[in-house]
């Protein structure tokens, strides 16, 4: 496994109980001479989302630092719900994050051997057929507080046990008619060791194996095995299967495989953020959004298309920590990462959305002269670049107010105000429509101010930017807000559904804003600041001659003011 990103694990999580584990055992060799071995194993059933980053980055991240390798594994056992389509998108999310894996891996490789492994769990008398339906099943089991009851095929002979998955195997029995369990023990104070399903039929056509198999292993059977197989060291995982491990020890250790061991730490959970892929594929299913990518989900797609860097999110996921205990960070704080990575690489621009038209008066008519702009005040490396100025500009609409609130520092009828990088203009005078609505404002302008700065010294309250007319092209900006009004999405009325909390105003467009003309070269993924408005990225929705630009954050920083208040 290689990390594409040499500044990576300068980034190790501020709190970190996993990587004090592997130390521990490289230290002791609880392995023996074998290497650190770790698996990203994500069920191709969706799209990777903002969650599955701090898996990634554990996975990935920690195999690197004490020289180990990372198998990306596709757990793909269940397909009816699985696509080559996710699978792909898989593979390029975990890329785009700056990993490679050393081996590509399917739980369906593996899928003859855990057939041997299972007829061998019969043969030992530890795994039986059971006619049970799933309903039956789940009564049997028990309770919290109460124990389960033996299935009354529990005793079978291993001679008709063995047929019997045989027939399974073969197709002789109708989906849901009968299922593999492991006799593990009814009584269990662990509900997952109460004879869990091992295998289940299911005449569906797979992905990747099409038709040969009807019977298919369950998650935590085929899990552990697959990790065994791949000698795998450190299997990470998410709180919710810490109550599954004794049943991955207990496979391991009856059929007497490598012995890869289990870890469990806690989610990544978001306000204003619902990670859930069931639900996530609810919304694209309904047309709520326009797609796994939309910029307004949670997937690791959907937020590249909205601009988000992966040095961003590695920032953010190594200042979260790592722990035992499930809890939620505040989104606030993955967008200050975000901006403070966007702040220092992100090309500045200037573009305005919601164009004034503002005419020079005594500017030359005809004339255009071109300023020198910084593309980025953080990075003298990245250079200037050359800005048409002429006659006629646009400015933002909240630019120009007639009749100007107290505190207004803005361009008001006299007012004098600096043009970013080029002149001094004071207004004099305005056009309005039919309705009395301001479509034009006249200005006079300083020739002696060229650059923004006046020979004379004085000073003006307010810089503001602007474009030039008769160079401008014109863009579509999508500004995107959180996809939930609430920060629990699940915080909904009794009788409602997660998705009244959906935000109607998470997405506006603007048809014709008004961009300085360097832009029409941005690529699909561009980043920029646009001053004074926010941060934006190019869109692959754009075309020739009509660029779509997507809002990654507004420039206000609220998690920069919390940060400083509280000390976090």
């Amino acid at each position: 496994m290689t990390n594409s990103n040499p500044e990576s694990t300068d980034a190790r999580p501020a709190s970190n109980f996993l990587h004090d584990q592997i130390a521990g055992d490289v230290q002791n060799k609880s392995f023996g001479e074998a290497a650190v071995q770790t698996r990203f194993p994500p069920e191709p059933n969706g799209y990777l989302h903002i969650g599955h980053a701090k898996a990634i980055f554990l996975d990935f991240g920690l195999a690197d630092e004490f020289g180990g390798k990372t198998n990306l594994r596709f757990d793909d056992t269940n397909p009816e719900k699985e696509e080559q389509e996710y699978v792909d998108s898989i593979m390029a999310d975990v890329r785009w994050l700056g990993f490679e894996w050393d081996r590509l891996c399917y739980a369906s490789d593996y899928f003859g051997q855990l057939y041997e492994w299972a007829v061998e769990l019969i043969r030992a008398g530890k795994a039986y057929v059971d006619d049970l339906t799933a309903d039956e099943i789940r009564k049997y089991r028990g309770t919290l507080t109460e124990p389960g009851q033996d299935s009354p095929y529990r005793n079978r002979s291993v001679e008709e046990n063995l047929d019997l998955f045989q027939g399974m195997k073969r197709g002789e029995f109708a989906d849901g008619s009968r299922v593999l369990r492991a006799k593990i023990d009814m009584g269990s104070p662990n509900l997952n060791l109460r004879d869990p399903v091992m295998y289940r039929i299911l005449h569906a056509t797979h992905h990747r194996t099409g038709d040969e198999w009807c019977i298919y292993p369950m998650y935590d059977y085929a899990h552990g095995q697959s990790d065994s197989i791949e000698q795998v060291t450190h299997s990470m995982c998410t709180l919710e299967f810490a109550d599954h491990q004794p049943l991955y020890r207990w496979y391991i250790e009856q059929l007497g495989i490598f012995p890869s061991r289990q870890f469990e730490f806690d989610r990544l959970n978001l306000t204003y953020t619902m990670l859930s892929k069931r639900k996530l594929l609810q919304l694209v299913q309904e047309q709520r959004v326009s797609g796994w990518d939309d910029p307004r989900m949670p997937t690791l797609s959907g937020i590249r298309r909205r601009g988000f860097t992966p040095e961003a999110i590695r920032a953010f996921v190594a200042a979260a920590g790592v722990s035992r205990t499930n809890g939620i960070v505040d989104i606030e704080m993955l967008e200050h990462f975000q901006r403070d990575d966007l702040n220092r690489r992100a090309a500045r621009a200037m573009a305005v959305l919601r164009p004034l038209k503002v005419v020079i008066d005594n500017y030359p008519e005809g004339q255009t002269e071109y300023v020198e702009v910084a593309n980025n005040p953080e990075d003298p490396s990245a250079g200037t670049r050359q800005v048409p100025f002429s006659r006629e500009i646009y400015i933002e609409q909240d630019d120009f107010r007639e009749t100007p609130p107290p505190k207004y520092y803005r361009l008001s009828p006299g007012k004098e105000v600096r043009l970013r990088n080029a002149y001094f203009v004071t207004a004099k005078s305005v056009v309005k429509d039919a309705a009395g609505a301001v479509v034009e404002v006249h200005c006079t302008y300083d020739p002696a101010s060229r650059g923004g700065n006046s020979p004379d010294g004085r000073k003006v309250k307010s810089t503001m930017h602007w474009v030039s007319a008769a160079h401008a092209i014109e863009a579509e900006i999508r500004l995107y807000d959180k996809l939930f009004a609430k920060p629990d999405p699940y915080d909904f009325a009794e009788g409602g559904d997660l998705f009244d909390n959906l935000n109607p105003n998470s997405l506006e467009i603007v048809a014709d804003a008004k961009l300085e003309p360097s832009l029409a070269s941005a690529l699909p993924g561009d980043r920029y600041q646009f001053e004074r408005v926010g941060y934006f990225c190019a869109d692959p929705d754009g075309r020739p001659g009509k660029p779509v630009f997507n809002r990654t954050l507004p420039l206000k920083d609220t998690w920069a003011k919390i940060e400083k208040k509280t000390g976090a």
